[in-house]
């Protein structure tokens, strides 16, 4: 009875969570997020979308040449990491696993107990109704700060896709706004990481 006993206490901490994959590119991808974003509020305050800058202190690159160095060194490691993960995500099925269906209802249902700090957290193998929304809104602005900032980068070479984007000026408030969701979600993310440990652990080991 005890050893049956040890097995089923046991169990629980045996189940694969995050696959190393995920891990590996979800690690990956918040440097190059970092990266890219400080060196883009610096980008930014060399040509201003809005009646402000970003403080010195939080950008990256010293100045505009050095800011556009690291902001193209992190682009390709961000793209590469994300062509990896969307791959991985699509072919072994987790995307519709974990982050479907969205269902207005929970959402609204999870957001309020969120709130009133109800919201359950006892198993991290699935995902609220929240976090799905979390999840799904930032691969989609991902996609799209990457495709707004190729359309900026070459907007001769690439001129179907800035005109997609409406313009190269558009593409610039276009990428401007990806930029904030994602600050945004990352934010979220972090918080909720240190509000529940086990979830920082998880990505971590796995388990």
């Amino acid at each position: 009875m005890t050893a049956m006993a040890d097995i089923e206490v046991a169990a629980p901490d045996k189940i694969v969570i995050h696959p190393v994959w995920v891990r590996i590119t979800h690690w990956v991808n918040a440097l190059a997020m970092i990266v890219m974003i400080l060196s883009g509020w610096q980008i930014y305050n060399a040509s201003p979308l809005f009646n402000f800058i970003f403080p010195p202190s939080i950008t990256l690159g010293g100045w505009l040449a050095g800011a556009l160095l690291w902001h193209f060194a992190a682009m390709w490691l961000l793209a590469v990491n994300g062509l990896v993960y969307l791959a991985f995500g699509l072919a072994t099925g987790r995307f519709a696993r974990k982050f479907f269906p969205i269902r207005p209802r929970e959402v609204l249902a999870d957001t309020r107990a969120a709130l009133a700090g109800k919201l359950s957290h006892d198993d991290l193998s699935v995902y609220n109704a929240v976090q799905k929304l979390l999840y799904v809104g930032v691969i989609v602005a991902g996609i799209l700060i990457v495709l707004s900032g190729l359309a900026i980068w070459k907007p001769i070479q690439l001129q179907e896709l800035t005109t997609v984007m409406g313009g190269y000026d558009a593409a610039r408030y276009v990428h401007f706004v990806a930029m904030a969701v994602i600050v945004g979600f990352l934010v979220v993310h972090v918080a909720l990481a240190l509000i529940v440990p086990k979830s920082l652990r998880a990505m971590l080991r796995g388990r």
